[in-house]
């Protein structure tokens, strides 16, 4: 691995999905449903088969599944952490460290990946890692949990723990802005970056019913810096109380926010569009729009 920081805890992280694969609690996929079915909608717009496909860490096979549907590639892998992530379908499987994904240089004409890069200590060298394995003219589509994502939860552990344990550790993951993605595209080399953001909530009975979901899809708590003790109870029902008191509706449902940022990029290829050279322009935007052209910094006379 990179110099990066060590953030996330990649051996727990293992840890927490084969289990939560075992168990294999109905509904509990439904957020990588929703960004996998989001996935086959972006890339039945691409309009082109790519040879040779990667499924780069999703934790279930709904983004194969979504990638078959959509028809828009051949050979088609996944490249997942644990051998119980692969899943059976019209795909093979590698067991691969989505720490560093190491492919060979331009042996992939398509990457994508649905709600797993979040918890990479070493994000841009992922993002390096998955360009130099695409092939000219290969595209990378990801979907990352972004920054909003549980802020309600995150909210109410603070003041709990700072109420009643007299401090505060951490228990949501800092998960990535939208903002930075861009640049992070752009430094690792790929053309045509484009991000954007799907945020939306979630309602549950209560509190637990949220943790309960978490577990279920292997996203508990995986920080290096998590606190190693178990969670108190009475901090627990405190949290409970602050999340209920802050964030439910006149029903009692309470509110779990979920931002999904959506990231794609292409290895530079001569045939895409690039931008036009400073001063080469052959028609004037004041003809364009029909208005008088005047040197930068003159302000325009009365009625003007």
């Amino acid at each position: 691995m990179s110099g990066a920081p060590l953030i996330f805890d990649p051996a727990l992280r293992r840890d927490r999905l084969r289990r939560a694969l075992r168990a294999a609690e109905p509904g509990a996929g439904f957020l990588v449903e929703r960004a996998a079915d989001e996935l086959g909608d972006r890339l039945g717009a691409v309009l082109r088969r790519f040879s040779v496909a990667v499924d780069l860490g999703t934790p279930t096979p709904h983004a194969a599944a979504a990638l078959r549907a959509a028809g828009v590639s051949g050979a088609l892998v996944r490249a997942v952490p644990t051998a119980e992530a692969v899943g059976a379908g019209p795909w093979s499987g590698v067991v691969l460290d989505d720490e560093t994904p190491a492919f060979a240089p331009e042996s992939l004409d398509l990457v994508v990946s649905v709600l797993a890069l979040q918890t990479v200590n070493d994000l841009p060298g992922a993002f390096a890692q998955i360009r130099r394995s695409l092939k000219p003219d290969g595209l990378f589509l990801a979907c990352l949990a972004g920054g909003a994502t549980l802020t309600e939860l995150r909210q109410a552990f603070a003041q709990a723990e700072s109420e009643v344990e007299g401090g505060v550790s951490p228990r949501v993951a800092p998960f990535a802005d939208v903002r930075d993605m861009g640049a992070l595209l752009q430094r690792a080399g790929f053309a045509l970056p484009v991000t954007d953001v799907d945020a939306f909530t979630v309602r549950y009975a209560d509190p637990l019913a949220l943790l309960r979901d978490l577990r279920a899809m292997g996203a508990t708590n995986v920080l290096v810096e998590r606190r190693r003790t178990p969670l108190r109870r009475d901090t627990l029902l405190r949290m409970m109380q602050i999340y209920a008191e802050r964030f439910s509706d006149p029903d009692g449902r309470v509110r779990a926010t979920f931002e999904l940022l959506w990231v794609s990029g292409w290895a530079p290829h001569e045939s895409q569009q690039k931008p036009l050279r400073p001063g080469s322009a052959k028609a004037r935007l004041a003809d364009a729009l029909g208005v008088p052209e005047r040197p930068a910094g003159e302000k325009p006379g009365p009625g003007q």
